[in-house]
């Protein structure tokens, strides 16, 4: 049988939004109308207002707006980036991630919060930077390459920023991971992140945890709670938009200290670094009943199914079963094979009457509480990448999609490199 047709990455069936695409717009946002405009922000005072004292333990940071607060606690239950040891068959790592994370009516942060704690999973969570700041303040996003206060995704209202705070607060002390999509969400030609420069990266970054560093001045909202993290230190990786401009983006993403990149395109295979991050890309999974694959994105199987547009209600069901059948076929080659970790994007929408939000759902439900299996953040997967011996993880890239060890894990396994020395991260336990 010949090899299923794949979808050339680049092209509007691989790039998770464009802006010329009908229903494209406000693909990413959290906060807009239930028509898909994005809601204007009131005015937020004109000097900053006093953040309330700190509480015992809590350093507020800037104008309280964020707070370090301490070690990030984790889920129950999750064990740690321990080291392999040899012979050892590896976990089987699922990771869900949302771009341009954010809460609005939809109400679909707060609903995959608790489809996660439900499941012993954690995520990662990539916020839109505008969706921190209010309309009315447009003007202080200086995107590159285009003019004051422009962006593709709109921008926030006080409301909306209140409640996206909400939950970015509670995802972090559930042991979530808080990333960026960076603001404008500016794809394609005339001034897209792929004509950026590594300059113009940097600026982007700033301004993404800026508005994350001042939300209280810029919203008037100074007896609000500050968000629980130090997002200095917590901002560690990112996908950016419609995965464009990646060269340039891990160039300065690497000088600024991340430490993962999740813009790329490649097959169900172990990541390995490039330029200084890990490459922990987005995968091509399985499409039932059709003859190619496709990204393992929402976006991906709606514009594969309705061409990014609402399609036949009649149809929403099948579509969204697909979608689900299409992540479970991807988890059952990788977990019955070389154990790659799977990568799952999606954005919180509600497409095609949101089929694919539910098959989301479902996917957690069907593979997260299972035995071998972690639902991780990007975070925990690259800390987990980090403490083993690079033999082994280059032993484990020799693995194709899908290929299983010949004569089994723990001869595939046997030679792994001894314990990483005591007291350091990844040491092996002492076992009984």
């Amino acid at each position: 049988m010949d090899a299923p047709h794949r979808i050339a990455a680049g092209a509007a069936l691989v790039a998770v939004c464009s802006a010329a695409l009908a229903g494209c717009v406000t693909g990413d946002t959290g906060a807009r109308t239930d028509g898909g405009v994005p809601r204007e922000g009131a005015h937020g005072p004109k000097r900053a207002v006093p953040a309330p004292a700190p509480k015992d333990g809590v350093r507020l940071i800037g104008d309280g707006s964020t707070a370090y607060t301490g070690p990030q606690p984790g889920r129950p239950g999750q064990p740690g980036p321990e080291r392999l040891a040899p012979g050892r068959k590896p976990p089987q790592f699922v990771v869900f991630s949302w771009d341009g994370a954010g809460e609005d009516s939809q109400r679909l942060f707060s609903r995959f919060r608790k489809v996660a704690r439900a499941n012993n999973a954690t995520m990662t969570y990539f916020l839109s930077g505008v969706y921190m700041l209010p309309g009315g303040k447009r003007e202080l996003y200086r995107p590159p390459r285009h003019a004051p206060g422009s962006s593709d995704i709109g921008f926030n209202d006080i409301r909306g920023i209140r409640d996206t705070v909400a939950q970015l607060r509670g995802a972090w002390l559930e042991g979530n991971e808080i990333g960026t999509h960076f603001n404008g969400h500016f794809c394609g030609p005339g001034g897209g992140v792929d004509e950026w420069s590594v300059d113009d990266w940097k600026s982007e970054i700033a301004q993404a945890k800026a508005f994350v560093k001042s939300w209280k001045t810029n919203t008037g909202l100074a007896q609000e709670e500050p968000l629980p993290f130090d997002y200095d230190r917590e901002l560690v990786g990112a996908r950016t938009p419609c995965l464009e401009g990646q060269r340039n983006f891990v160039r300065a993403a690497a000088e600024l200290g991340f430490r993962y990149d999740t813009s790329g395109v490649t097959e169900q295979v172990w990541p390995k670094k490039k330029g200084g991050l890990w490459e922990l890309s987005m995968q091509m999974v399985p499409v039932p009943g059709r003859d190619f694959e496709t990204l393992t994105m929402d976006y991906n199987f709606y514009a594969s199914q309705s061409r990014a547009r609402a399609g036949d209600p009649a149809m929403h069901t099948y579509w969204g079963n697909q979608y689900r059948d299409g992540l479970l076929k991807g988890f059952e080659r990788a977990f019955h094979g070389n154990r790659a970790p799977l990568i799952i994007g999606n954005h919180f929408e509600s497409w095609n009457g949101g089929a694919y939000m539910r098959a989301v759902e479902e996917t957690i439900k069907a593979v997260c509480t299972r035995a071998e299996v972690r639902c991780v953040s990007f975070r925990q997967l690259a800390d987990w990448l980090d403490a083993q011996d690079p033999e082994t993880l280059d032993r484990l890239r020799t693995l194709e999609v899908g290929e299983a060890p010949a004569r089994g894990w723990s001869a595939f396994l046997a030679g792994g490199a001894a314990s990483a020395p005591k007291g350091v991260p990844g040491a092996l336990r002492p076992t009984s």
